[in-house]
C-alpha cells in the first residue's frame, strides 16, 4: 500500500483472523483484513481488504474499501468502493468512485459538506485553545 499524501511513516495492520473491540485513532495509514468493532479515525488512508469488516464510524483522508463497512464513513478526499465492497451507512466525501458490483445502502453527501466539516473542526480547536 502506497503511503497517502500525508507521508505517513508507517502502516497499521489488522490481520485476517484478528478481532478488535474498541476505537482506533492514528496519524498513519491503516489496513484492516480482520474485524473492527469500533470507530476508526486516521489522518492517513484506510484500506479495508475483501475479508475486512468495520462496525463503527470511519473518518479518514482517503479510503479504498473492498470489504464491509456498517456505519457512517467520512472521507476528506477520495472514497473508492471496490467491486467486492458492501457499505451500509451514510457517506460524506469530497470524491467518490464506485466499481460495478459494489453494494451501497445509505445516503451520500459530497463536495461542500466536507469543507463545512473542516471549518467546524478548526473552530472547535480554536475554542479549546482560547
Amino acid at each position: 500500500m502506497k503511503n497517502s499524501t500525508n507521508n505517513s511513516p508507517s502502516i497499521n495492520m489488522v490481520g485476517k483472523e484478528t478481532v478488535i473491540n474498541g476505537d482506533v485513532q492514528s496519524k498513519s495509514d491503516i489496513r484492516i483484513d480482520g474485524i473492527l468493532k469500533g470507530s476508526v479515525n486516521t489522518k492517513g488512508k484506510l484500506v479495508v481488504g475483501s475479508s475486512g469488516v468495520v462496525e463503527g464510524d470511519v473518518v479518514c483522508e482517503n479510503a479504498d474499501i473492498s470489504g464491509e463497512i456498517k456505519a457512517k464513513i467520512t472521507v476528506s478526499q477520495l472514497l473508492s468502493l471496490k467491486s467486492t465492497s458492501k457499505l451500509n451507512g451514510d457517506i460524506v466525501t469530497n470524491k467518490l468512485s464506485i466499481e460495478p458490483g459494489a453494494s451501497f445502502s445509505g445516503s451520500c453527501s459530497m463536495g461542500a459538506v466536507i469543507k463545512d466539516i473542516k471549518h467546524a473542526e478548526k473552530q472547535e480547536k480554536q475554542e479549546k485553545t482560547a
